[in-house]
C-alpha cells in the first residue's frame, strides 16, 4: 500500500475518534442542561413561581387594635386614641435630612435625642422608607406642620392609634403600661408583631399579665413591589382581629378616692369584698405617668423615678414586703382561743424577761390586767408575747397559713411576693441554728422573721371577717370569656374563735380605749372593726430606753416606724375588707383614718343607684370552679 494511503486512514480513523468524543462530551453537556431544566422548570417550577411571586409581592403585617381595659362599671382605665405624627421620606428630601429636621424643629420642638434617633434610622433603613420624627403631637402642632408641608419636600404626616391611660398616675400600678418590645421580648415569643418597629407590648401590671389577649391578630396587605422594593399598589388587606377587652373587679371611683386620700404619702391599699373576694381598689402611692412610657420617656424623667426615696416605681401593695407589726396579733388570737388559751389573763408591766433579754410593750408601765379582748383592743405586746410562749411556732406558722400568708395569692398580676412565715427547720437550714424562744416572741407580735404584703394583710382580714378562704380575683372577664372563679373554702377555726377575734377588732375602733377608737366611724350600721399596727425599721438601744424613746416626728423620715391598719366594714354584716401601710408615718396615724375614710366610702357607694356591673349580659354571672 503506497505510504500515502496509510496515513491518510490514520488520519481519519483519529479525526473519526476524535468526533466521536467531542459529540460524546457535547451530548453529556447537553444532557446534564437538559436535566437541570427538567429540574427547574418540572420539578421545581412551583417553588421558584413562589420565590418569584414573593419577590413581587410584599407581605406586610398591620398592627391590630389593641384591647381597653375597663372597671366593673364599664368605665375605660385604658383605652386608645388618635396617633398625630410626622414622617420623612429621606430620599424625597431635596435639602438633606439634617437641614429639614433643622426647619422643622422651628415649627414643632425637637430636642437633640429625637434628631440624632432619626439621622441613625435613615442611615440604616432603605432611602425610601418613612421613619418617624416625632409622635402624639398635639392637634395644634399637627395642624402647624400640615400648614407648611408644602415648603417640606419629604415630611408627610400621618394619623394611626396609640395607648392612652385618662387617669394618668392614679392607676399606674394596676395597669402598668406599653412600649415597643424588646429584643428580649422577641426572643422569648415567636409572634411576628413583637419584630415590627414602634409594635408596643405590655411591660407591667394588666397590661403585661394580659398582652398576649389584648394585642389581638396582626392583619396584612398584599403589596406590589419593583425590583427596589417600593410599593406600587395594594393588592389586599386584611385588618386582622382586634385585641380583647379586659374587665376588672376594680371600681374606678373607689381606686380614685383611695389615691387621693393617700397622695403624698409613700403608701399601699388594697380593698376587698369578704364574701367574693373581687379586688375593688389595688393603691400604691406616689405612681408615676404611664403614658411617659408610651410616648418616650425622657433621662430626666427616668432619673426622677428611680431616684425618688417614695419608690413611684414599686407596686408597694403586691411587691412591698413588710413585718406586719400589731395587724399579726388577730392571727394569733384565732389559734390561741383553739388550743385553750380564751381565757387566758395577763398582768402586763410594760416589760418581761426571758432569759437574759428583756422584751417591752409598746406603752411604758404597761396596760395592767388583760385578757384576750382587752389584748386585742389596746394591742398589748406582753400578752402575745405570753400566747407565743405557749404556742410555738408551729402552731404560729399554721395559723399565718390559714389565712393566706406566706405564699402567692395567684392574683392576676405579675411579680406578686411570697412574704415569708418563719418555721424552726427553716431557721436550722438556713442558719444551722436552732429556734429561740425569743424567736417566737417576735414572731407573735409580727416582727422577727415574718413578712406579709399589704394584699395579703387585706385578704386575711377578709377571711377574718368572712369565715372563709376568700382569694383575691382581680379580672373578671377578657373579651366575652368570663374568668372562673374558686369556690372560698372554711377556716380551719372555730366559729368561737372567730367570733371573739372578730369581738377584738371591733373593740379596736369602737369602744374607749381601742387603739382605733379615735379614727372610728360614727354613722350608725356603718362601723367598721380593725387592728392597728406598728413595725419599727431600727433597733432601740437600753441606752435611748432609759433616756427616753425618740418619737417618730424627731427622726429622720427613713428611720420612722412604718404604720399598718387593717379592718372590714360594716361590723354586723361585713361587706368590705381593707389593708393601708403608710411607710415610715408619724402621727396622727394617716394609715388608720385612710383605711376609715376609704371604707365610709365603700360603704356610701352602696347607697348611690350605680349603673349595673359588668354591662355586657353575658358577663353578669361568675362561673364558679371547684376549689384546688
Amino acid at each position: 500500500m503506497p505510504l500515502f494511503d496509510r496515513k491518510d486512514k490514520s488520519r481519519y480513523v483519529a479525526f473519526t475518534r476524535r468526533t466521536l468524543m467531542l459529540s460524546g462530551g457535547m451530548g453529556g453537556i447537553l444532557a446534564v442542561l437538559a436535566g437541570r431544566f427538567y429540574q427547574l422548570q418540572i420539578l421545581n417550577g412551583a417553588e421558584y413561581k413562589v420565590e418569584a411571586e414573593d419577590n413581587r409581592i410584599s407581605q406586610r403585617l398591620i398592627f391590630p387594635p389593641r384591647g381597653r381595659i375597663l372597671d366593673r362599671f364599664g368605665t375605660e382605665l385604658a383605652t386608645n386614641r388618635r396617633n398625630y405624627r410626622v414622617v420623612i421620606v429621606a430620599e424625597q428630601v431635596s435639602q438633606g435630612v439634617d437641614a429639614a429636621l433643622d426647619t422643622i424643629s422651628k415649627i414643632i420642638q425637637l430636642n437633640p435625642d429625637q434628631k440624632a434617633r432619626v439621622l441613625r434610622e435613615v442611615a440604616q433603613n432603605k432611602k425610601f422608607t418613612q421613619v418617624p420624627i416625632a409622635e402624639n403631637l398635639s392637634w395644634e402642632e399637627f395642624a402647624r406642620i400640615n400648614m407648611h408641608l408644602p415648603y417640606l419636600p419629604g415630611v408627610q404626616t400621618d394619623v394611626g392609634d396609640t395607648r392612652a391611660y385618662p387617669y394618668g398616675e392614679e392607676m399606674s400600678h394596676l395597669l402598668g403600661y406599653v412600649a415597643v418590645a424588646s429584643q428580649k421580648d422577641q426572643n422569648e415569643n415567636d409572634d411576628p408583631l413583637l419584630a415590627q418597629p414602634g409594635f408596643r407590648v405590655g411591660k407591667r401590671g394588666i397590661e403585661k399579665e394580659y398582652d398576649k389577649e389584648m394585642h389581638g391578630e396582626a392583619g396584612a396587605s398584599r403589596v406590589e413591589v419593583n425590583a427596589y422594593g417600593r410599593a406600587i399598589r395594594v393588592l389586599s388587606n386584611d385588618a386582622g382581629a382586634p385585641g380583647k377587652d379586659v374587665y376588672l373587679t376594680i371600681d374606678c371611683q373607689l381606686q380614685r378616692y383611695a389615691e387621693e386620700r393617700l397622695a403624698g404619702e409613700s403608701a399601699a391599699c388594697v380593698v376587698m369584698d369578704v364574701n367574693t373576694g373581687d379586688v375593688l381598689a389595688l393603691v400604691s402611692t406616689p405612681g408615676y405617668d404611664p403614658n411617659l412610657f408610651n410616648i418616650g420617656i425622657s433621662n430626666r424623667q427616668w432619673l426622677g423615678l428611680t431616684q425618688d426615696d417614695h419608690k413611684p416605681l414599686l407596686n408597694k401593695a403586691l411587691n412591698g414586703s413588710y413585718p406586719p407589726g400589731s395587724t399579726f396579733k388577730p392571727a394569733m388570737a384565732l389559734v390561741a382561743v383553739d388550743n385553750g388559751l380564751a381565757d387566758l389573763q395577763v398582768f402586763c408591766t410594760g416589760a418581761i424577761t426571758i432569759g437574759n433579754h428583756t422584751f417591752h410593750c409598746y406603752k411604758k408601765g404597761g396596760h395592767g390586767h388583760v385578757d384576750l379582748h382587752r389584748g386585742i383592743q389596746v394591742s398589748c405586746d406582753i400578752f402575745f408575747y405570753q400566747v407565743a410562749l405557749r404556742l410555738g411556732i408551729e402552731k404560729m406558722e399554721a395559723a399565718a397559713r390559714a389565712l393566706g400568708l406566706g405564699a402567692p395569692t395567684g392574683i392576676e398580676m405579675p411579680g406578686e411576693l411570697s412574704g415569708f412565715i418563719p418555721s424552726a427547720a427553716w431557721k436550722l437550714e438556713r442558719y444551722g441554728i436552732p429556734w429561740q424562744v425569743g424567736d417566737s416572741i417576735s414572731a407573735g407580735i409580727g416582727q422577727g422573721y415574718v413578712l406579709v404584703t399589704p394584699l395579703q394583710q387585706c385578704m386575711m382580714a377578709a377571711r377574718i371577717a368572712s369565715g372563709k378562704a376568700v382569694l383575691p380575683r382581680l379580672v373578671h372577664s377578657v373579651g366575652n370569656q368570663v374568668q372562673p372563679r374558686v369556690i372560698s373554702a372554711e377556716l380551719p377555726f372555730s366559729a368561737d374563735a372567730l367570733a371573739m377575734v372578730r369581738g377584738g377588732m371591733n373593740a379596736v375602733c369602737n369602744e374607749p380605749g381601742g387603739t382605733g377608737y379615735h379614727w372610728r366611724i360614727s354613722q350608725p350600721g356603718l362601723e367598721m372593726a380593725g387592728k392597728t399596727g406598728t413595725a419599727q425599721v431600727r433597733v432601740i438601744t437600753a441606752a435611748e430606753r432609759l433616756g427616753g424613746v425618740k418619737h417618730d416626728t424627731q427622726l429622720p423620715w427613713k428611720l420612722r416606724d412604718n404604720g399598718f391598719f387593717i379592718g372590714f366594714a360594716p361590723v354586723e354584716q361585713p361587706r368590705y375588707a381593707c389593708a393601708c401601710i403608710v411607710e415610715h408615718n408619724a402621727p396622727p396615724h394617716p394609715q388608720v383614718s385612710a383605711t376609715r375614710d376609704i371604707l365610709l366610702f365603700a360603704q356610701q357607694r352602696d347607697t348611690l343607684k350605680l349603673p349595673t356591673a359588668y354591662p355586657v349580659s353575658a358577663m353578669m354571672n361568675f362561673a364558679p370552679k371547684t376549689a384546688g
